[in-house]
């Protein structure tokens, strides 16, 4: 659910980005289906989500969220993520997100028969609806709720969250700011694909 999060954390070799971006889409062990750099991304992929998992500022995000949605209180912070690092890249990296994006779909659509048949499937309307940069708006992330809300095995009115990111809005960035301090300094330890 957190694309944008993913990529942004990802070794910067096109093969590692897309590995990042398949993560959702690959279960199991990581066997020679993919190249070894693709691999690498799927491994940062998991790394990245198990990291969120034991991270305190992401575990106080999660509490800060309706107990109603119980284990989809962390898809809301994956995307709440998402949305802050959206609104406030420039922070965070010289690149424009606008030329960043623009970078990640010319890689969707040059690799597309690489991708995970998921991927393969969501890449298009990825590109089409312009994902990473449109996730800056609260409406747009109303909208990615009510998809995930639709696509869950148990309804859950997840479009209603919007209310506990506005209410919680401050301290869930305050989260956000710790929790991705703490993964960078994480992930910049772990060297590049060419050295994994």
């Amino acid at each position: 659910m957190n694309y944008l999060f993913h990529l942004y954390l990802s070794d910067p070799e096109p093969p590692c980005l897309l590995g990042n971006l398949m993560g959702d889409f690959v279960k199991g062990r990581l066997d020679d289906r993919y190249p070894p750099a693709i691999r690498h991304g799927l491994h940062q992929h998991r790394q990245l989500d198990s990291f969120a998992h034991n991270h305190p500022a992401f575990r106080r995000s999660k509490i800060r969220l309706h107990h109603d949605y119980g284990h989809c209180r962390g898809i809301l912070v994956d995307i709440f993520y998402d949305h802050f690092l959206a609104q406030h890249w420039s922070e965070f990296s010289p690149i424009p997100l606008e030329d960043f994006a623009a970078s990640i779909y010319h890689l969707l659509r040059i690799h597309h028969d690489q991708l995970a048949e998921g991927l393969q499937r969501i890449a298009p309307r990825m590109i089409e609806h312009n994902w990473l940069v449109s996730y800056r708006e609260p409406a747009v992330i109303g909208r990615v709720l009510e998809r995930v809300s639709q696509r869950l095995k148990r309804p859950l009115p997840m479009a209603q969250a919007m209310r506990d990111l506005e209410e919680h809005r401050e301290e869930l960035e305050e989260d956000f700011r710790e929790f991705l301090a703490d993964a960078r300094c994480c992930f910049a330890q772990k060297g590049t694909c060419h050295r994994w």
